[in-house]
């Protein structure tokens, strides 16, 4: 069995088979030689995505896209910039921050880079930013929208291992705005001896009041999603349902960027992305259902619990794992692929697996800005018009500071546990 699944499995990456479909049908050979049928290829697709909480991951990405054609970005961008643009590499923290910003919009990273670098990346140009460095500060920052709450990995996450939502999506505000930090402090250092780069006027009260003031709706979107769910009055799936309807509310009668005639695009975009995740979920689902139901899993576990006996090392172990992982799958095919191979690792060292989900959400965020299946690369590649060679060049340091801030993380999860425990989420 394992030579069939796994095998097959690795046969289709190598021969340029997209991870989805390889998993999928990998998952259909091995259930054929377990002589469970082809039947039970459909069931299983079927039920690894129909469920309630799954409704959250299209609402969610629907709401996501109707505030980036509700001109969110440029408002949080404008709002960053009165009140930091004025200082030296002011800019590209101004990315950052507003990255931090929509990422409590969207809930994904690509859709984070693809919303703000066609206003960012040109304004970095036009103040003497090196254009190469620019966009590596996009595509880096765009990987938070996978860590600050909403977030779609967040739900996937939650749905496999069965704990709460609303605790993963508390649990990831202090580490999202720690990963912000790192690239906001890495981008200071690099530009701190560029003469090149041009200083914007510091902004007047008035100025920053009008940008606020602008932006103020925006803001109050993350907000009203995060407070209704943690003040009981709705749960994290009605709270995407909501958030959808409160962006179109705001696109359309606030800021009335959005026409009637806008809407068949959004809903088609939104319906695209939705079915690609769907996807990914159903033929991953598949593959891990075989994975555990043929006791592979358990094999595996013991086998990499035999490695040490040493927690410390475990969780090196296991965070290399996830980060090669990262490098080569998205998260929802990630986590179905190795959670249950892991998750009795961790329970046995005594994770708490709120830790342990954001954690492994971090390692793929990084993941997003790894070759050779760096999403947030080739979106920011597009957008740029630059090579992938020579973004690669630039971005590395922002890859270093995303690992040296999942190791203080991994080995302190007591950042990751702090706030979750005051509000006792868990």
């Amino acid at each position: 069995m394992a030579l069939v699944l796994i095998g097959s499995f690795f046969l289709l990456l190598l021969l340029d088979v997209p991870v989805a479909a390889s998993m999928g049908l990998s998952a259909a050979f091995g259930m054929l030689y377990g002589g469970f049928g082809l039947s039970s290829v459909a069931t299983v697709f079927y039920s690894a995505i129909a469920k309630f909480t799954m409704l959250a991951i299209p609402f969610f990405i629907l709401a996501g896209v109707v505030m980036e054609y509700a001109g969110i970005s440029k408002r949080l961008v404008r709002l960053a910039n009165a009140f930091i643009g004025h200082k030296k590499g002011g800019l590209a923290v101004v990315t950052v921050v507003a990255s931090c910003f929509f990422a409590a919009i969207s809930g994904s990273g690509p859709a984070t880079v693809a919303a703000l670098g066609g206003t960012l990346i040109p304004a970095m140009e036009d103040d003497k930013y090196d254009k190469k460095f620019a966009t590596a500060v996009v595509a880096a920052s765009g990987g938070i929208g996978m860590v600050i709450p909403p977030s779609i990995p967040f739900v996937i996450y939650a749905m496999i291992t069965e704990v709460s939502i609303g605790g993963m999506f508390i649990a990831g505000i202090i580490p999202g705005l720690v990963l912000g930090a790192a690239f906001a402090i890495t981008a200071i250092l690099i530009l701190r001896k560029d003469a090149n780069i041009v200083v914007r006027p510091k902004a007047s009260a008035r100025e920053r009041w009008n940008a606020l003031k602008d932006a103020f709706w925006g803001i109050l979107s993350p907000i009203i999603i995060l407070g209704g769910i943690y003040g009981g009055f709705f749960t994290p799936t009605e709270a995407a349902g909501v958030a959808v309807v409160y962006s179109l509310f705001v696109g359309m009668v606030i800021y009335k960027e959005i026409k009637i005639k806008d809407l068949p695009k959004i809903f088609k975009k939104a319906c695209e992305s939705s079915a690609v995740i769907m996807f990914i979920m159903g033929a991953a689902g598949a593959f891990s259902w075989i994975l555990t139901t043929s006791g592979l899993a358990g094999i595996l576990s013991r086998g990499l619990l035999s490695v040490s006996s040493n927690d410390a090392v475990l969780l090196l172990l296991i965070t290399i794992i996830f980060l090669i992982a990262g490098c080569f799958v998205d998260s929802a095919s990630g986590f179905y692929l190795l959670l249950p191979i892991i998750m009795p690792v961790v329970n046995s060292i005594g994770m708490n697996p709120y830790a342990f989900g954001v954690l492994a959400t971090i390692n793929f965020a990084i993941g997003q800005i790894t070759p050779p299946v760096g999403s947030n690369l080739f979106v920011a590649c597009n957008m740029a018009d630059i090579s992938m060679k020579q973004l690669v060049s630039r971005v590395w340091p922002f890859m270093i500071a995303g690992v040296i801030a999942l190791l203080v993380m991994t080995y302190i999860p007591q950042i990751i546990t702090f706030l979750p425990h005051i509000m006792g989420m868990i």
